[in-house]
């Protein structure tokens, strides 16, 4: 099978994806989930004018000049609405969040008070509408807050218990089954015998998908034998995913046995070879309705495979309309040399300089290499065929955290 873009490779992982299906969640399991529905406000609020600080209601025309004198007719707590109506000459007591009594047009801070007994001296004019917040001012009834496709932050929850929803129509979460092959392999805090390395992809993988709104599972490092392969695809197709991820195994070594599994279980295949650096080996087919990732088991391919096509489908499949982290202008750091057929994802810092921002590729971009990776800000792209660039020339990035 030929090698493909980048562009054709995402076209493919997309293609038959599809928002999950709809369900009802309670507000306090909501952050990071995405509104499979537009959600408008239950009720206005404010519902009333009400008191934007402590002091006193008064009608701006009686002081509109001060100092005066005012008739204290009773106190507005808040959630206590007052019945009795300011008439001229007179004024209420009233707390922050307090409802605005009739008759009432302004609110004049304790601070410009004087207060004696009954009476209360205003010592500086007022205009009508001063620290009192309008009926609707944040919103109201029937107003869309949130249109379908939004996911939902922390701030939002906020809003949307304001808007009087205790429960949200979300979209499902995705269900991501992952494993990892390789004989080779052994768990962190082992002692490392010959020839074995300490696995890592899988704890970063699930951390991204996680973070994506997605619901894991880890099933662990499946040995290099082809029964075993089949058995962990198996296991993947009981439990349901949505989304089979694996790491490692997807060449055409003698040990490399992803490929066969997923044939004997008879994934369709899309392809298995991408024109792109790191991640050349990434292969995606279907198995029934499950989408299969299989990106290289090099840690930092892996990541940058899942970065730049689990993350879409996940995305995808949650509702959003976000699918793909934006590109953005920046400036070179350094000299590149031209580049060759495959598409490079430089592991890159940023740092704001004279020119703007600039993103300095680093200059060990071996696959195998994990510090690097974790000090990246950002990932400098090159088209195939890119000509030398120097220091200052403006180049293309995305940013790992956007």
């Amino acid at each position: 099978m030929a090698l493909i873009s980048v562009a054709q490779a995402l076209d493919h992982v997309l293609a038959h994806a599809a928002p999950l299906d709809a369900e009802e969640v309670p507000l306090a399991g909501a952050d990071g989930r995405v509104l499979a529905s537009d959600l408008t406000a239950r009720r206005t609020q404010p519902p009333v004018d009400v008191s934007a600080m402590d002091g006193y209601a008064v009608r701006a025309s009686d002081v509109a000049q001060a100092p005066v004198r005012l008739k204290v007719i009773g106190e507005v707590p808040a959630g206590r609405p007052f019945t009795a109506k300011v008439g001229a000459g007179e004024a209420a007591r009233i707390f922050t969040g307090g409802f605005v009594p009739e008759g009432a047009d302004a609110v004049v801070v304790q601070e410009l008070t004087k207060r004696d007994g009954d009476w209360v001296e205003v010592q500086k004019p007022t205009v009508a509408g001063r620290h009192v917040r309008r009926q609707g001012l944040d919103f109201k009834t029937g107003e869309k807050l949130f249109a379908k496709g939004h996911r939902l932050t922390a701030r939002d929850l906020a809003l949307v218990a304001g808007m009087n929803h205790a429960r949200v129509p979300v979209h499902r979460m995705p269900k991501v089954a992952l494993f990892a092959t390789g004989d080779e392999l052994v768990p962190p805090g082992t002692e490392p015998g010959p020839g074995q390395i300490v696995y890592s992809n899988g704890f970063a993988l699930a951390a991204l998908a996680r973070a994506e709104g997605a619901a894991v599972t880890d099933l662990g490092v499946v040995g290099d034998k082809l029964d075993e392969t089949i058995a962990a695809v198996r296991r993947v197709r009981d439990l349901g995913a949505d989304i089979l991820l694996t790491t490692g195994g997807a060449s055409v070594g003698d040990y490399d046995f992803v490929h066969r599994a997923f044939a004997a279980e008879g994934m369709d295949l899309s392809f298995w070879k991408v024109a792109m650096r790191p991640g050349r080996p990434l292969l995606h087919g279907r198995l029934g309705a499950m989408a299969v990732l299989g990106v290289p088991g090099n840690p930092v391919s892996s990541y940058v495979c899942a970065f730049l096509f689990l993350v879409p489908l996940i995305r995808k499949l949650t509702g959003r309309g976000d699918l793909v982290a934006p590109t953005e202008a920046a400036v070179l750091g350094c000299d590149l040399p031209e580049n060759d057929e495959r598409a490079d994802y430089l592991r890159s810092s940023l740092s704001h300089g004279a020119n703007g921002l600039t993103a300095t590729p680093f200059a060990a971009q071996d696959s195998s290499m994990m510090a690097p990776l974790a000090k990246a800000d950002c990932l400098v792209i090159r088209e195939p065929h890119a000509p030398p660039a120097k220091a200052g020339d403006r180049c293309v990035m995305v940013r790992f955290d956007h």
